[in-house]
């Protein structure tokens, strides 16, 4: 019903619209309305009343609420349940726990902050409150577990591309599924699964996106490895307009895997790529491999060329990877 009022109220833009024309809109009564109001108010919505003339919404709150995501969504599957929670230790955690209660495909968990936040190698995620958008997504692929790998490129193609919408902002993508800017790293993609042999019952994806994380909040160790969405934007980010934008580019990428292969997101993947021609040292638990980034190959790992000329393939998701020249890749 809220949200009802809120899309009356958004299309009347700025016009009051009387008690009365919601409550025949609705089929509901006036102190109905009158009640639903008093909530959006305390949701933060900036909605006034005039004597005689009726209700005006002139501002909504900086908040990823399931009523104004739900406005802004173009998509058909991805953000159709929405799971919201003002804090919460991890939304992976949640979205796993609704995703082995069977929750449907598509299902996203967001916060406004995460206690407990992390990434890849069990490496911590500051996520501050309202400072960025902290998700998790839940799909229900019909692909086989060893494709699996191939969601966290797709999700990165997703986010680069939807952050590129932005004018002037260029990003790349630190293989296999950092997002980068200006040698600062903006997103991390966190991919976690459950399967079985031949099937994968589901896959959560995890995106922590730092909106608006001013430079000296963020913790010792990643201060001059971490930025922030506005600070290349030069103006405000919007995280309802962003998030929204993500699902959408996401849902097209993954729709398109499951038609026609991982061939598409994978060639968008390459262009935002910034490994490729460089040095690199790539540490695993039983080795170290040093040599020139060529490309990724079907299945997304990285394929290096050694100093003896043969090619290495490096799998996602076990190793930390260095560039040579001290940059991020």
């Amino acid at each position: 019903m809220r949200d009802k009022i809120i899309n009356i109220l958004r299309q009347h833009a700025g016009r009051p619209v009387s008690g009365e024309e919601l409550a025949k809109s609705l089929s509901v009564s006036r102190a109905a309305i009158w009640k639903h109001i008093k909530q959006l108010k305390q949701a933060g919505y900036d909605v006034r009343a005039r004597y005689k003339e009726g209700y005006t919404l002139h501002a909504s709150p900086d908040r990823l609420l399931p009523d104004e995501i739900t406005a802004r969504l173009t998509t058909s599957l991805l953000g159709r349940k929405i799971i919201y929670k003002p804090s919460v230790k991890s939304t992976n955690d949640l979205a796993k726990r609704e995703a082995f209660a069977g929750c449907p495909h598509g299902t996203i968990v967001v916060a406004e902050e995460q206690a407990d936040g992390r990434g890849r190698m069990s490496r911590g995620w500051f996520s501050p409150f309202g400072r960025g958008i902290w998700l998790s997504v839940v799909l229900r692929p019909p692909f086989l577990p060893s494709e699996a790998p191939k969601i966290t490129l797709l999700t990165a193609s997703a986010l680069a591309a939807a952050l590129a919408e932005y004018p002037g902002v260029k990003v790349n993508i630190k293989w296999p599924n950092d997002i980068i800017y200006d040698n600062k790293k903006l997103v991390g993609i966190l991919t976690e699964m459950s399967a079985e042999m031949e099937a994968i019952n589901y896959v959560v994806v995890g995106v922590g996106i730092n909106i608006s994380v001013p430079r000296e909040d963020f913790p010792e160790g990643i201060k001059d490895k971490a930025a922030s969405v506005d600070e290349f934007t030069g103006q405000p980010v919007e995280r309802v307009r962003l998030l929204t934008v993500f699902l959408q580019k996401l849902e097209q990428l993954y729709e398109g895997a499951v038609r026609e292969g991982f061939g598409g997101a994978l060639e968008q993947w390459r262009t935002y790529a910034s490994v490729f021609g460089r040095q690199v040292r790539v540490s695993a638990p039983d080795r170290t491999i040093t040599g020139e980034a060529l490309d990724i190959d079907e299945t997304g790992a990285l394929l290096i060329k050694s100093a003896d000329g043969g090619i290495e393939r490096v799998i996602a998701g076990d190793v930390s990877v260095r560039a040579l020249d001290g940059g991020y890749i």
